[in-house]
């Protein structure tokens, strides 16, 4: 069963995740949208970020464990780390889907 949980930002621009949960974990997570980022590469840290984390972790320590992960001198317009964790708390909200 996955999760799946979206925000769309002010301007526009449109973050979503998708998740297992193990043990109270999130697992398997991939993080997607219409946001640009750069250096690219830095959506696989971002998504490291995620993984691992406690599905009951407060949304403030859920932005920060993202913030955190984000290397100066990147670029993320149209998301944040504030949207990314709006994002997750949906999907927890939404409850588990199929497929």
């Amino acid at each position: 069963m996955f999760y799946k949980g979206a925000y769309k930002t002010p301007g526009g621009k449109l973050v979503g995740v998708r998740f297992t949960q193990r043990d109270g974990l999130l697992s398997e997570v991939e993080v997607h949208g219409d946001f640009f980022l750069y250096p690219e590469d830095v959506l696989q840290t971002i998504t490291a970020a995620l993984e691992g984390a406690p599905a009951d972790l407060e949304d403030v320590a859920l932005t920060n464990r993202i913030a955190e992960a984000i290397p100066d001198g990147t670029e993320w317009l149209g998301a944040s780390p504030d949207a990314l964790a709006t994002a997750v708390r949906r999907a927890l909200e939404g409850g588990p889907i199929d497929g």
